[in-house]
């Protein structure tokens, strides 16, 4: 048995079917940190490819081997993971950009690291509330809700079938609109305390010029900050519940708008 003897339609399936699996993969909140090595990125992507690959492999013996057919192809699914990344990371980077307010209003603009997962600075309250975020979306399995609406992609967009429409980009317009949106939704609870605080010291300042404001006035905002801040943790997690059952939905919706089968 000769074992060199490979067919490259086969092998260039087990490579696609590698690439869209590994981008939506490093796209995940939990695998694009720089805590986890590359090696292990590398042979998770690779140990998934292999249980994937011979049930939802992605069939290419009807396709072109041309050089630039196939750099089509990779800029295809290059993109499509790009997409569904946006929607996964959506709500955790709505709620991380609600902390950043929230910490500027509560007098923790100041206060910033290096997070250690992403390598770039962050407020305390903004990595608080994403670490928060991430660990309801694990316990409530959105990992597994997502990689089902995944697998749809395979049935859904063969390999360099993918079509930017007008309702793709309108879906992504929406998409990246709601961020802000979610963002306000998020910080609103505490965003409204903290502004009557900043009123009501303004008034005392105004009436009382002798009073020192600022000796009270910070412990004061970030106490009542903490306190809304718990309260808030409440709104975080319907939020976070509600898109991990709609995860599924939103990546076929996706799909389908990618998709040449369901194009008028």
């Amino acid at each position: 048995m000769n074992i060199f003897a490979t067919d490259p339609a086969l092998l260039f399936s087990f490579l696609l079917t590698l690439m869209r699996i590994s981008i939506v993969l490093f796209m995940l909140p939990v695998f694009n940190t720089n805590n986890i090595p590359f090696q292990v990125k590398g042979c998770v992507c690779f140990v998934l490819t292999m249980s994937l690959w011979p049930s939802l492999s992605l069939p290419v013996a009807s396709v072109s081997l041309h050089p630039l057919a196939l750099a089509l192809m990779l800029l295809g699914e290059f993109f499509m993971g790009l997409v569904l990344g946006l929607a996964i990371n959506l709500t955790f980077m709505s709620i991380q950009a609600g902390g950043e307010l929230i910490g500027y209003q509560m007098g923790f603009s100041m206060i910033s690291f290096a997070d250690p997962l992403t390598g770039n600075q962050t407020g305390s309250t903004a990595f608080f509330l994403w670490m928060v975020t991430l660990m309801i979306f694990l316990s409530l399995d959105g990992h597994l809700h997502m990689l089902k609406g995944f697998a749809e992609s395979f049935k859904l967009i063969p390999p360099g079938g993918l079509l930017i429409s007008k309702t793709l980009l309108h879906q992504v317009l929406t998409l990246s609109s709601e961020l802000f949106i979610l963002a306000i939704k998020i910080c609103a609870p505490v965003m409204v305390p903290l502004f009557a605080i900043e009123v009501a010291l303004g008034l005392v300042a105004r009436t009382s010029p002798q009073m020192h404001i600022m000796d009270f006035g910070f412990p004061l905002k970030i106490g009542v900050g903490f306190f809304f801040l718990g309260i808030m943790l409440i709104i975080i997690a319907d939020h976070v519940r509600n898109f991990t059952h709609g995860v599924e939905g939103l990546f076929i919706n996706l799909l389908r708008a990618m998709s040449p089968f369901f194009q008028n």
